[in-house]
């Protein structure tokens, strides 16, 4: 009886690494197909010595293959430890590796998009935005490195438990699991942007409300002022004391808001966008709307 043939970690490794190039040629007709079949070559030249046992095994992984890229890991793995069982003599045929990729494929697609596209990418990229805002390099730096670190991070943990469970994993997954992980994916990417609802979205209601005429003493006189540095020193250290720039205090509409609830019309419009969306109505068109608003509430002086 011949040895058994074993996948190590490092041919694992190389499909994993491949693996992030899945739809490097993803096409019309079989989609992910080509990518697949590339991140599936290292552990065939392992797996199988004649050329046509690598002929055969390429072959039916060039079949219609499409899921989240990232999530294509732990149906990797499964299929690894099938390849790694029929290298050795197990009866697994063709019909149970496709069976067991096209059955997987899809539950896991439908957990890609909230997961990474909905959640992870838009808390990262909102943490790294507000950074490059104030200035920080940080800002591109922290969205690149943390993205690509929770990624290959998922997409290698994943391959290596799947390959480890082998076709158990198909049990695992069809209970609650994957209704858990995108469940909780969901409210946490809905808390941490709605906290940064404030930040993102401005609004500013123009309209005067009141104008209050000052005492002596509330305000700068700038007349009274030193000239040159000294004077502006002299400013600065006023305004921090407390003293208005000009005698007349003017309140506006937003002053009111911001002393009722701050962020409240930032909210509002928010949920205002998130209803539409709920009507179906086209995120262009919400767009487009929202401009229009802006430029005419600008004319009449209101925004």
């Amino acid at each position: 009886m011949a040895d058994k043939v074993e996948l190590t970690k490092k041919d694992r490794l190389s499909v994993a690494w491949r693996s992030t190039f899945i739809q490097g040629s993803w096409n019309y007709e079989r989609m992910q197909n080509g990518g697949w079949a590339f991140s599936m070559i290292p552990a065939i030249k392992k797996l199988y010595k004649s050329k046509e046992e690598r002929s055969d095994a390429l072959k039916r992984h060039l079949e219609f293959f499409n899921t989240h890229p990232y999530i294509a890991s732990p149906i990797l793995g499964v299929t690894l430890a099938l390849e790694e069982e029929r290298a050795n003599g197990a009866p697994v045929d063709d019909v149970a590796i496709q069976g067991v990729k096209v059955g997987m494929m899809g539950p896991l697609a439908g957990v890609g998009d909230p997961v990474f596209w909905f959640t992870v990418r838009p808390m990262l990229g909102a943490l790294g935005a507000s950074l490059a805002m104030g200035g920080s390099i940080l800002g591109p730096i922290i969205f690149f490195v943390a993205w690509n670190l929770i990624r290959w991070g998922f997409m290698w943990y994943t391959q290596e438990f799947a390959y480890k469970a082998g076709s158990k994993i198909t049990d695992d997954l069809s209970g609650g699991l994957l209704r858990d992980i995108t469940k909780g994916a969901s409210i946490l990417g809905m808390f941490v942007l709605a906290a940064l609802v404030q930040r993102w979205v401005s609004i500013k209601f123009m309209p005067v409300v009141s104008k209050v005429k000052l005492d002596d003493g509330a305000f700068i006189d700038w007349n009274k002022l030193p000239s040159g540095a000294d004077g502006i020193k002299t400013a600065l250290e006023q305004q921090q004391a407390g003293l208005a720039l000009s005698q007349t205090k003017v309140t506006t509409l937003q002053n009111n808001l911001d002393n009722l609830i701050p962020g409240l019309a930032a909210l509002l419009l928010t949920f205002l966008c998130m209803w539409l969306l709920k009507k179906k109505i086209s995120p262009i068109i919400i767009i487009l709307g929202l401009f229009v608003v802006g430029v005419v509430g600008h004319v009449i002086g209101l925004l």
